[in-house]
């Protein structure tokens, strides 16, 4: 399958991205972005391998989410043949946030 990310993920990527750049330094950036790059490898070949995201069960579409790190995950949902990863989400964010922000996104 092929992996696709929404402006909002890309978007979300660079903030952390930059966040961990500033504050950890580069070596923690490039741990970070490793994981996230296996973690959309890990879709490619194994789409449903993610939970049903339950904040989002009663959305038009069925999104799942895969843990990234302790910190992150990815929230994505199946379309065809294609994974759209739409957001790249900080769990220790209030949980209905993710509700509002996807659902006013998609």
């Amino acid at each position: 399958m092929k992996v696709i990310w929404s402006e909002q993920a890309k978007d979300e990527v660079r903030r952390i991205s930059d966040y961990i750049l500033k504050e950890f330094g580069k070596r923690s950036r490039q741990n970070f972005m490793q994981e996230i790059r296996h973690t959309a490898t890990l879709l490619e070949t194994s789409p449903n391998i993610g939970q049903v995201e339950q904040l989002l069960e009663n959305a038009p579409v069925l999104y799942r989410s895969i843990v990234v790190n302790r910190l992150s995950k990815i929230v994505y949902y199946i379309h065809n043949d294609l994974v759209e990863i739409v957001a790249l989400w900080d769990t220790r964010q209030e949980p209905n946030l993710l509700k509002n922000n996807i659902s006013t996104k998609q």
